[in-house]
């Protein structure tokens, strides 16, 4: 299998981090340059359909696009440990806070940042109007995570799953303009210094400079 890949985008984070939990080391990374367009090649978009990355190309010529969707077949390939869910109960909460992880804080984050980075305008037309709404959509969004976190250790339950994957890596991708969680939300403090103090936190991120 190879693994399309770019470092710092955060849908390819999550599929890193998400191999690094699990101890996945047999799967081939193709690191792409984003800025140079390598995901729009002609035969990039031959073989994946869409300029998405992370991708996922299997032996038999299969390709997957869209993270989770990796994830879930790569949770299906190296089951343990799990991070789906093992009973119809605690699959369909984690899938509930995987979407609210996903749609109401890393999406809005995603598009703050993709809208007001000045280096990212080589990937596509800015609005900073878009982007600060979104940034501050996201950054509402915080308190329900919080919330959460007041009554649970994780996310989506009494371990760490692909929710949490999903909300730390969308959060921790708004540093690229500065954003970090409100001091305020202690509980989701607590979470934040947790999740970067995990070994999987740095899978295949380039060292950040010093503060």
């Amino acid at each position: 299998m190879k693994l399309y890949d770019t470092p710092l985008a955060p849908n390819p984070r999550r599929v890193r981090w998400f191999m690094a939990e699990k101890g996945i080391d047999d799967i081939e990374i193709v690191t792409l340059n984003l800025i140079q367009g390598e995901h729009k090649t002609p035969e990039y978009l031959a073989k994946f359909g869409m300029p998405n990355v992370p991708a996922l190309e299997l032996d038999d010529g299969t390709t997957i696009t869209e993270s989770v969707a990796i994830c879930r077949y790569l949770e299906s390939r190296y089951p343990e440990p799990n991070l789906f869910g093992r009973t119809p109960e605690e699959t369909a909460v984690i899938e509930m806070w995987t979407r609210r992880a996903e749609m109401m804080v890393a999406t809005p984050m995603m598009l703050g940042v993709r809208h007001t980075h000045a280096a990212l305008a080589a990937l596509e037309q800015q609005n900073p109007v878009i982007g600060d709404y979104n940034k501050q959509s996201g950054l509402r969004a915080l308190k329900m995570l919080d919330r959460r976190l007041a009554e649970s250790e994780w996310l989506a339950g009494d371990r760490l799953t692909i929710a949490d994957i999903l909300g730390f890596v969308g959060l921790d991708f708004g540093r690229l303009i500065k954003l970090s969680p409100p001091p305020e939300l202690e509980n989701l403090g607590r979470w934040h210094r947790v999740m970067n103090a995990r070994p999987a936190a740095k899978a295949g991120m380039p060292e950040r400079a010093p503060a």
